[in-house]
């Protein structure tokens, strides 16, 4: 008789115990989904940052570099980074994603700094700044590309990153040459 009441007690409590159980996995897989999410909107809202930052500093590249190679990579971060940016917009806006307007601190710093230079100097700033910023922005576009959990967004690091790496082999270049192992040297 003890048997067949513990054998209905447990026939009783086991769809509650599974129905726990099920409760517990979807709070785990929200928690991991805002997790995702979180890190794809912390990646669109440093795209939309650099990318406002590469429009800006590149338009003043087209209008103060004395190098024509440096002139000419700023008016391509102008076009492609305006491109991207609208693109970004475009994705941000279907995932309900409200992305910056105007420059963090540390790029409006760096473009306050590229006004303050001229000439050569302002020159060489400018392109070790790409070096640097095309290199990081890279990686980041790299690891959204590859692991990215909105689709959305993750696709736009798909579409972007070959220009990226495009411009960071561009830059390198101009780098090269201005120090003097290439044709155009300052």
């Amino acid at each position: 008789m003890k048997r067949a009441k513990l054998a209905l007690l447990v026939t009783a409590c086991l769809p509650l115990a599974l129905a726990a159980q099920n409760t517990a996995d979807q709070h785990m897989d929200t928690g991991t989904s805002k997790m995702a999410k979180s890190a794809d909107m912390n990646f669109a809202m440093k795209a939309a940052q650099g990318g406002m930052a590469e429009v800006q500093m590149g338009q003043l590249a087209a209008q103060k570099a004395t190098n024509p190679d440096v002139k000419s990579f700023g008016q391509l971060m102008v076009d492609d980074h305006t491109k991207a940016n609208d693109d970004l917009k475009s994705v941000a806006q279907g995932e309900n994603i409200t992305l910056p307007t105007s420059l963090n601190a540390k790029d409006q710093a760096e473009y306050t700094k590229l006004q303050n230079l001229s000439g050569a100097a302002f020159d060489r700033e400018y392109v070790r700044d790409m070096v640097k910023d095309h290199t990081e922005d890279v990686k980041e576009f790299q690891k959204e590309a590859n692991n990215g959990g909105d689709p959305q967004i993750k696709s736009f690091a798909q579409r972007t990153l070959p220009v990226l790496q495009s411009h960071l082999s561009k830059i390198k270049t101009i780098h090269s040459n201005m120090a003097g192992g290439g044709s155009s040297k300052m």
